[in-house]
């Protein structure tokens, strides 16, 4: 049973509704000023009745906000006349109409160990805000602990993003050429057969520009394989490159440009005018040698692209071996990039390996070497013998060489006689390698029986070709 409602008068003076009987009280409309200032709230009148009901007592006053406010100080009367006294203190200046962003801040309790301690990940990938980031920097200063977690947390971050090479892309260079000569093209054009040797001497000139006269010295050990076993010669930087100028002068001397050994340098074999080069120099080679260096490999660029298409026929003599002008371009790419190679691993600095299609036609042209390496072999009594003759032309047994990952693809080899013809129907063996390391056997930077390569069929030429790849390198 309810008893009768209550009689209450409509509204109070103020705007506020009285309750209804047997509901909540909820207050009317507030100005704006109320949610800035509690002090303009108005206070809640009381009920009419002397003894409210326990049940019917309105809820009490909003509660004043805890933003922090400027204090004012109480007015004081103006003085009659200013000047009278002398001492007294200038009047403090008024309050702004709006708080300030200090004003509003709520001050909250300092982050606890625990809390500090959860974002020093965040902190060591640079994640956490200003605040967090100067909170967990003074904590550092005050807790050891803390700062030697910071430190392991900060070098995980550095294996997680390892250091790039500053060397430029291959393949950003030749696409920047590409673009350039799409849009005009060049009236004197570089052979395409040219275009690894220029894109590699300036590889390597890059990796040398920053070199300070410390790296220039830096021992550098050279490795090449030679009668079943591997040769290596202690040099330095600039010895590697003063090597690169010798042999490179051995296809100026073919286009009729000067030798940089003069004409008392010897002819033809490699490691003799390499020998007289360091022989010839009373003091260690220094850093003088980039620029003679770089600047034949700029006038032998020039000098085939102004020649035509008939140059790249042109034999090349290396002393016990000829080869063509743009067979001979390649090798000189190809040793430029394993030297490249030589040095960085020296400084400990990173070279990549080059483009994809450069890459294959160095590949391409350690391939079409090896049936002439392999009989060389096969006459010096370092290979089994041929297993039958062969006419020139005709079909012989075969072993397919497959090159796996950039610039890889298949060649046939033929294991009889250079001039057999290799045929898939004569295959007998097949050897899988990956591009680089194929490149690094040639280079006789491995051996061949630490070359990992899939290998199917017959044993022995398998040997061979593997071994025979190996005796393309020479110092």
């Amino acid at each position: 049973m309810t008893g009768p409602a209550e009689e209450f008068p409509e509204d109070f003076p103020d705007g506020y509704q009285r309750p209804v009987s047997g509901s909540a009280w909820i207050p009317g409309p507030r100005g704006p000023a109320d949610d800035l200032d509690p002090r303009h709230a108005p206070d809640p009148l009381p009920r009419e009745s002397p003894e409210p009901a326990p049940d019917r007592t309105p809820p009490p006053a909003r509660e004043p906000s805890r933003l922090p406010l400027p204090e004012q100080s109480p007015p004081s009367e103006p003085s009659a006349d200013p000047s009278a006294d002398p001492s007294a203190e200038p009047p403090p200046p008024e309050p702004s109409a709006e708080p300030s962003a200090e004003d509003l801040a709520v001050p909250g309790p300092p982050p606890t160990h625990a809390l500090l301690k959860s974002l020093l990940g965040a902190w060591a990938l640079a994640a956490c805000s200003a605040e967090e980031t100067r909170a967990v920097e003074d904590h550092l200063t005050e807790c050891a602990p803390c700062a030697e977690e910071a430190l392991r947390l900060r070098d995980a971050v550095g294996l997680l993003q390892p250091e790039e090479t500053l060397d430029l892309k291959p393949l950003l260079r030749s696409r920047v050429l590409e673009d350039c000569l799409g849009r005009r093209p060049a009236r004197i054009p570089v052979p395409t057969w040219a275009t690894p040797y220029d894109t590699e001497t300036a590889r390597l000139d890059a990796l040398l520009r920053d070199f300070g006269d410390a790296e220039w010295h830096t021992p550098v050990r050279l490795k090449w394989f030679e009668e079943e076993r591997r040769k290596t010669r202690r040099t330095t930087v600039a010895g590697v490159i003063g090597h690169l100028l010798t042999v490179d002068g051995l296809v100026a001397a073919a286009l009729g440009l000067d030798d940089p050994l003069g004409p008392q340098a010897p002819p033809g074999d490699p490691t003799d005018r390499t020998e007289h080069f360091w022989n010839s120099h009373p003091h260690p080679t220094t850093r003088q040698v980039r620029e003679p260096w770089r600047e034949q490999g700029h006038t032998l660029i020039r000098t085939v692209s102004f020649a035509g298409r008939g140059v790249a026929e042109l034999a090349v003599d290396y002393g016990h071996f000829a080869l063509p002008l743009a067979d001979a371009f390649l090798e000189r790419a190809f040793e430029c990039w394993v030297h490249a190679w030589d040095i960085a691993e020296a400084v400990d600095y990173p070279y990549e390996a080059p483009s994809a299609p450069h890459l294959h036609q160095m590949i391409d042209l350690a391939a079409r070497l090896l049936p002439g390496a392999l009989a060389e072999r096969r006459r010096a009594g370092l290979a089994a013998p041929a297993r039958g003759l062969v006419a020139a032309g005709a079909p012989g047994r075969t072993l397919h060489l497959e090159i796996e990952g950039a610039g890889g693809g298949g060649w046939d080899i033929a294991l009889d006689s250079p001039a057999a013809k290799p045929s898939a129907e004569h295959t007998v063996a097949h050897v899988a390698l990956e591009g680089t390391e194929f490149c690094q056997l040639a280079a006789g930077h491995i051996s061949p029986e630490e070359a990992a390569a899939g290998q199917h069929g017959d044993r022995e030429a398998i040997r061979d070709v593997l071994f025979a790849a190996a005796s393309l390198s020479r110092l």
